[in-house]
């Protein structure tokens, strides 16, 4: 399968930074970073073994997380260099409890998010990326990039890598490495090898739950790992970033600097590239394919189930061809689907039903193919009796839909909506297109409540923000009668206008609510709500679950204050 234009479009956005892959036009990959929240693969951690389960040959480890990891014994074993020397008589054949002890204390690296209940996964097998190379300070061993073909190539790039690696330690070439001066390969190892001896000498001295190597943000990660020079162009909207990646690449790539530009539109990125749309059709478990037909894609925590329909296809021919023309098409979209939602695990494929083994071979085939260019492992392991094909993919962090989107409250689970975060950027979104096109100088949003006080944000800071961007005055009211998805925007005018329909109390008046909750930040004072307006309210901490009578004092568009009343 051929790239023909490779792109990569990044949005810096106030709550998360989204790259797209796109590849001949099309979304290949979607990776999301909440700004708030903290990605673990790749960190190394000084932490403490738990406990031990023999029976599982495993151990739970603190590294300081919410949950503690969990480490196999396999990722336990072999040339691992600890905190803690490994006895020499270890052998891979050894029990849990006979490489680890409760109260040890151990290195090891985040090696997959945690996912649902479980915690995160970890090894001992340390792995520092470079651009070049991966170093692996615990293994002795080199290998080549499945992706370079060459064989002279790999020969020369497998002996430069056997004459600069670090004495022991393992190093795999990557693909960027190909047609790599030895200079900049062994530049690349002595960074990596100095950065090990740097996490090395922390862990001696740290007290264990600790951290001693932070991964890179996500925008670092795709400049390292996927900007090379099959990149037509890298296009980000955020000025300050733009000039941050520039900084990088004078150092790791300088001869790709003109290939990353500055978006400078009014209009979103994602929306001027088509990414929304697509994105969109992520959050679906049906996709058409271009014959008519259609795959149905079910995810449970256990496997992921792909079903191939003929749908709307009827074929020109006989029923056999139209099978297979709808088999190789579906083929090649579940490759893409698997990548794109970066799912992961176990994957059963009910492809229609085919007599003719060499029509099986052809879709196979056509499978394996469409797969080369995922970077994640994959592995087609054939036709089960039943007549599905049976693949894995390495499940490294969460999936897409996991990410995007949550259990509906009203169907018991058995559906999903969009996240919080996911709902409420789209609103922000449209919000601020409005505003670019209307003339007045404040609006009245209402939304549900739990959407305006994540559109409001702690102490407003989310509000702030969207009104310095817009320069409009914005008012957000709660409306339990709105769906959780949905906003409407009342009204648009002169700010006195907006303000008197938009606040709910007048300093003055006198209301009698109930209590519900202590105040973040002043645990003396105790808040009450209209449809998720804020009213704080003095001395009320103790009347948390009571209704009780106050007197409205201050009003502001966010909150307001009140005291306790008293009758003269």
């Amino acid at each position: 399968m051929r790239i023909l234009v490779k792109e990569i479009v990044v949005n810096c956005g106030p709550r998360d930074t989204r790259v797209g892959v796109i590849e001949n036009g099309e979304l290949v990959e979607l990776f999301i970073e909440n700004t708030s929240g903290e990605r673990l693969v790749g960190n190394v951690y000084k932490g403490k073994v738990a406990n031990v389960l023999p029976g599982m040959q495993a151990a739970f480890v603190n590294v300081g997380l919410n949950k503690n990891t969990f480490l196999y014994v396999d990722d336990a074993l072999e040339n691992v260099v600890g905190v803690d020397d490994v006895p020499e008589n270890i052998s891979n054949k050894s029990s849990i409890k006979d490489v680890l002890k409760p109260g040890q204390a151990v290195i090891v690296q985040v090696s997959k998010e945690p996912f649902g209940t479980k915690g995160a996964r970890v090894t001992r097998h340390i792995t520092l990326p470079g651009r070049f190379v991966v170093l692996m300070p615990t293994v002795d061993y080199i290998g080549i990039s499945r992706r370079i073909v060459d064989h002279e190539e790999r020969e020369r790039l497998k002996k430069l890598a056997q004459e600069f690696r670090p004495k022991g330690m393992g190093v795999i070439v990557r693909t960027m490495a190909e047609d790599l001066s030895p200079e900049e390969l062994k530049r690349d190892i002595e960074f990596l090898d100095k950065l090990w001896r740097r996490v090395k000498q922390k862990g001696k001295s740290a007290k264990a739950p600790a951290i001693l190597h932070r991964d890179l943000n996500l925008l670092y990660r795709i400049i390292r790992d996927s900007f090379d020079s099959d990149v037509l162009r890298l296009i980000i909207d955020s000025q300050d970033e733009y000039e941050s990646i520039l900084s990088l690449l004078e150092d790791i790539g300088p001869h790709l600097k003109d290939r990353v530009f500055l978006f400078q539109e009014n209009r979103p990125i994602f929306e001027i590239f088509g990414l929304e749309t697509q994105i969109e059709k992520i959050l679906r478990n049906k996709v058409w394919l271009r014959c008519g037909g259609y795959i149905v894609i079910d995810q449970t925590e256990a496997l992921t189930s792909i079903d191939v329909n003929t749908g709307k296809y009827v074929g020109s021919t006989n029923l056999a061809d139209t099978v297979l023309k709808t088999n190789l098409e579906a083929a090649g979209e579940i490759a893409h689907q698997l990548r794109l939602r970066n799912i992961g695990g176990i994957i059963i494929i009910d492809f229609i039903d085919m007599d003719s083994h060499d029509h099986q071979r052809k879709v196979l085939a056509a499978l394996a193919e469409a797969t080369v260019l995922d970077k994640t492992k994959t592995t087609i392991l054939g036709l089960t009796q039943l007549g599905l094909v049976e693949m894995t993919r390495q499940k490294v962090r969460q999936g897409l839909a996991q990410s995007l989107l949550k259990p509906c409250t009203c169907c018991d689970g058995t559906g999903k909506v969009p996240s919080e975060d996911v709902r409420v950027i789209r609103i922000e979104n449209e919000i601020k297109r409005y505003l670019q096109t209307s003339t007045d100088p404040a609006v009245l949003i209402h939304v549900h409540p739990t959407t305006a006080g994540n559109l409001i944000g702690v102490n407003g800071v989310n509000l702030e923000r969207l009104v310095k961007e817009t320069s409009k005055r914005i008012f957000i009211c709660g409306k339990l009668e709105i769906s959780p998805e949905e906003y409407r925007i009342v009204l648009s005018g002169p700010v006195d206008e907006v303000e008197k329909t938009a606040l709910p109390v007048a300093v003055g008046e006198i209301h009698t609510l109930l209590v519900d909750s202590v105040h973040s930040n002043r645990t003396q004072d105790g808040v009450a709500r209209i449809e998720g307006y804020v009213i704080q309210i003095d001395q009320a901490a103790s009347l948390v679950g009571k209704r009780t009578t106050f007197e409205i004092t201050k009003v502001d568009k966010t909150f307001a204050r009140a005291k306790l009343f008293t009758r003269s």
